[in-house]
């Protein structure tokens, strides 16, 4: 059997990842077909069009997934976290997800998260230490 020479490197070139990253696509659209992931984002301004809350993330394979919902501090806990995910789950119905999934932390959002319907399936506890990383889904269209 041939020697292989194993490296760790902080700084890889562009194209040595871009070359990972086409082997990996490579293999998994061998296994479930062609995909692409859609961004998704919905925002929410005032009267003056600034900025005051918005939810981010991507769909594809069916799902769609939550990267980011914020809403400034002064109308939190208004409903509007709620009309943002609504929004955007409306859209990812209509571009053909069953499903949807986030990541939050134990200092965010979990009880938002779980009010509106997502559920637990998973945690890591210490990420980062004294703290929990929760992982939510929620079936879509229920």
């Amino acid at each position: 059997m041939s020697e292989f020479k194993i490296t760790c490197e902080n700084s890889s070139s562009p194209s040595d990842l871009k070359f990972l990253q086409e082997k990996v696509s490579e293999y998994n659209f061998s296994q479930i077909g062609q995909y692409e992931y859609k961004p998704l984002t919905v925002f929410m301004r005032d009267q003056d069009n600034q900025i005051i809350g918005g939810i981010d993330g991507m769909t594809g394979l069916g799902w769609l997934h939550i990267a980011s919902l914020w809403v400034t501090d002064d109308i939190r806990g208004s409903g509007y976290g709620k009309k943002l995910i609504t929004a955007i789950e409306e859209e990812a119905i209509s571009r053909g997800c069953h499903s949807a999934y986030v990541f939050t932390y134990d200092f965010q959002a979990l009880p938002f998260y779980e009010k509106v319907g997502y559920s637990i399936y998973g945690q890591l506890d210490d990420f980062p230490v004294n703290h929990t990383r929760y992982f939510l889904k929620k079936k879509l269209n229920q």
